[in-house]
């Protein structure tokens, strides 16, 4: 009697049901696009707090040291004021004040009369000359 189907049971079965050798291709094709959605969120995570850095790097910028420090930051503490601020610090041009500035203090250098060059080799230290 076991071998017998009920006259209304459907004869074909849909694919998404489980095989009767333990397969269950439902679940595979859910696993597996649940580890993809998983690996592809991480990466584009990581890709953005990279962006920073990235515009740093490509910019040249004199603090890009403390750029990568904030992205840092931010990654790790999930704390997006620091990712913000690197991301104003890259975007942000700061200007040059020390050119000028050593530009100003050579000229006042030779109105005075002294030497600005630096000797060509530097003097013993005292560690040195023992």
């Amino acid at each position: 009697m076991a071998g017998q189907l009920h006259p209304l049971a459907p004869h074909t079965l849909p694919s998404y049901i489980g095989g009767v050798d333990g397969s269950d291709p439902l679940f595979t094709g859910i696993a597996i696009f649940v580890v993809v959605m998983i690996l592809g969120v991480g990466v584009f995570y990581l890709k953005i707090h990279a962006i920073p850095e990235q515009l740093a790097h490509k910019h040249g910028n004199t603090q890009s040291q403390l750029i990568m420090v904030l992205a840092l930051l931010a990654l790790f503490t999930h704390n997006n004021v620091f990712w913000v601020l690197a991301l104003i610090l890259a975007l942000l041009k700061l200007p040059d004040f020390l050119t000028p500035i050593n530009n100003i203090s050579r000229s006042l250098a030779k109105i005075s009369g002294e030497s600005t060059e630096e000797p060509a080799s530097p003097a013993p230290s005292r560690a040195q000359e023992r």
